[in-house]
């Protein structure tokens, strides 16, 4: 890619996904990950020489992996890496990383809560491989560089751009198996927009806090405490619940029937939890809506996880319990993140 240094540096780091394969050929768009070709992150941005026009790119190869591969650790390095990005001589203007679809809004909400640098970060994925008819990889990866160089991106903690949509890392959610469509932040809406034309069009801020002025420190650990998620499901025991605390868990988020709701099997065995130490969260499962506190869960030490999902409600969890495993402190914390 050229020189020209008045565009702004962005450095883009690949952790696989979607958006690093291409499949057998154009009507490949659900069957690649077992059969397609995975490359790495220089091998997908020469597919997009549009780039060069708008950044100086410098590239990262961090993992190779799906998204359901992606865990806890690996948000630890993550975190790491960008730090030692940004300190570095000649620090970026912005960061991108190219993410499956599938876990990217916790990969975000994490990075949202932990980094320390205020350097625009935007996370981008693919619904469909870089090779299929109507990909979604070019346009998402041009719009994220886009995004990401960008002077209104600052002051917004971490940011997810697809469809030419951009999303707060704490708000978004994937709706949608495999339309283009698929990332929405419900109730709330998206923060704005990243146009053909090269403008980024912003129209609301979060509200919540988010990275750099977070409380949450991950530097040099190996591992977060151990969350789990339970589902309410109409006649749902206390076989998992039960599990979970066995196997260690020092939390346990429901993902409760709304408005925050679980069976009295579930109830009796949180509350047998609780009596061990472990934090219970209810969430829920409708995808909307907060869940508000009630006095029971008052009194039984219960947290409400307010409107977050289940999957962003135990992210929140494990960084809480680096902190405390109060529940009182933890309940404010998901008032403030």
């Amino acid at each position: 890619m050229g020189e020209r240094k008045d565009r702004p540096k962005v450095i883009v780091i690949g952790t696989g996904g979607t958006i690093s394969f291409d499949g057998r050929h154009g009507l490949d768009t659900y069957e690649y990950m077992e059969f397609g070709t995975r490359h790495d992150i220089d091998t997908v941005l020469t597919r997009f020489p549009e780039l060069d026009a708008i950044a100086q790119i410098e590239t990262v190869s961090f993992r190779t992996l799906s998204s359901a591969a992606v865990s806890p650790c690996d948000w630890i390095d993550l975190v790491q890496k960008i730090h030692d990005l940004a300190e570095g001589g000649g620090g970026p203007d912005g960061f991108v990383i190219t993410h499956g679809t599938a876990t990217l809004e916790e990969t975000a909400y994490f990075l949202n809560l932990t980094l320390k640098t205020s350097i625009p970060v935007v996370l981008v994925g693919a619904q469909r491989p870089k090779n299929a008819l109507g990909s979604d990889a070019g346009p998402n990866l041009v719009n994220a560089v886009q995004v990401a160089a960008s002077p209104e991106a600052r002051a917004l903690g971490v940011l997810v751009v697809l469809n030419e949509e951009i999303q707060a890392a704490r708000e978004v959610t994937k709706t949608s198996t495999h339309r283009l469509e698929t990332f929405r932040s419900p109730d709330l809406g998206m923060l704005g927009y990243a146009d053909a034309d090269g403008r980024v069009a912003i129209y609301r801020r979060p509200a919540r806090r988010y990275a750099p002025d977070c409380e949450f420190d991950v530097s040099g650990r190996d591992g977060l405490p151990r969350v789990d998620i339970a589902a309410t499901y109409a006649g749902a025991d206390e076989a998992a619940i039960s599990a979970f605390v066995a196997a260690g868990a020092r939390g346990i988020v429901m993902s409760s029937v709304a408005p925050g709701l679980v069976t009295p099997q579930q109830r009796d065995a949180l509350i047998a939890a609780r009596s061990e130490g472990v934090v219970i969260v209810e969430s829920t499962r409708a995808g909307s809506g907060r869940v508000l506190r009630r006095t029971s869960m008052h009194e039984q030490g219960i947290v409400a996880a307010d409107n977050l999902n289940p999957q962003k409600a135990r992210v929140l969890t494990m960084l809480a319990l680096t902190v405390t495993d109060d529940p009182e402190r933890i309940q404010v914390m998901f008032e403030l993140y």
